[in-house]
């Protein structure tokens, strides 16, 4: 016999037509928290408070579109057939990769017009990106995606979960891995890394090509979790592709840049 639990309601707020989503809802938390972050810091730095303000009002959308074509791109066979709902992106369906690939882009041209270093301010990011992420996650909880495979509710329970997560991993008559979790607990804890890291003034552009390196570890192994997978190949996940090249090229460039005589600049410079 099946459980009839009821999950937590995806609706943050209606007024007549209009609905507002707990998954942007919580997006829109991580982008502003993250916002803050990076204005404070930045200005320490002697980077001005607008200059993130509109690095964001560029960025962001930028890298929701990017973040909904690659997930849309990879599941093209369901969209080819529901056009429609391409632009609904408050039932989910971004792929951070995706939109990490249009934020750094935006970033790069943002930088180059400001007359700024790009490495300057993508180290100034780098906690807020991250830690905008670990936020972000809850959204997926709420909409009860990007889960890992099935598993029982005393394994979930074991983990010391409250009833509240647990019974909104039950999907359709069975509890699943809570991978949303697994990921946002490892950014907060990249978050603290990064923070961390700051103070010890490393070369510019370092701690940016740290958290690419921490990030694509969690996000491949947690990824071997999931059931949604975008695939590139019938036994290849996407993401830990994409997780594992990040991490070649992010090495790399470290090595490169020090070798080159290209990272002598500080952080704190």
């Amino acid at each position: 016999m099946l459980l009839h639990i009821e999950p937590l309601d995806r609706v943050f707020f209606q007024l007549g037509p209009i609905t507002i989503y707990w998954y942007g809802v919580i997006i829109a938390t991580g982008v502003l928290l993250g916002l803050w972050l990076a204005t404070r810091e930045g200005e320490r730095l002697g980077i001005r408070k607008e200059t993130f303000v509109d690095l964001v009002l560029i960025a962001v959308p930028i890298a929701i579109v990017c973040a909904r074509a690659y997930y849309v791109i990879f599941q093209w066979d369901y969209y080819s057939q529901h056009i429609s709902e391409i632009p609904q992106i408050w039932h989910g369906g971004l792929a951070i990769h995706g939109g990490l690939i249009g934020a750094i882009a935006t970033g790069v041209v943002f930088a180059k017009k400001r007359g700024l270093s790009f490495w300057k301010l993508a180290d100034i990011a780098a906690p807020s990106i991250i830690l905008g992420q670990a936020i972000g996650r809850w959204g997926n909880f709420m909409n009860q995606e990007a889960h890992g495979g099935p598993v029982s509710r005393a394994f979930l329970e074991s983990l010391h979960l409250p009833d509240w997560i647990i019974n909104q991993m039950y999907i359709q008559g069975q509890y699943y891995h809570p991978t949303f979790l697994y990921e946002s607990l490892w950014n907060m804890l990249g978050f603290l890394v990064l923070l961390a890291l700051r103070r010890r003034n490393l070369r510019r552009g370092e701690l940016f090509l740290t958290y690419i390196i921490w990030y694509s570890i969690g996000r491949f192994f947690i990824e071997g979790l999931r059931t949604d997978s975008l695939m590139l190949t019938e036994t290849i996940r996407m993401a830990q592709f994409i997780s594992l090249l990040l991490i070649v090229f992010a090495v790399m460039m470290i090595v490169v840049r020090r070798m080159r005589g290209l990272a002598n600049e500080r952080y704190n410079d």
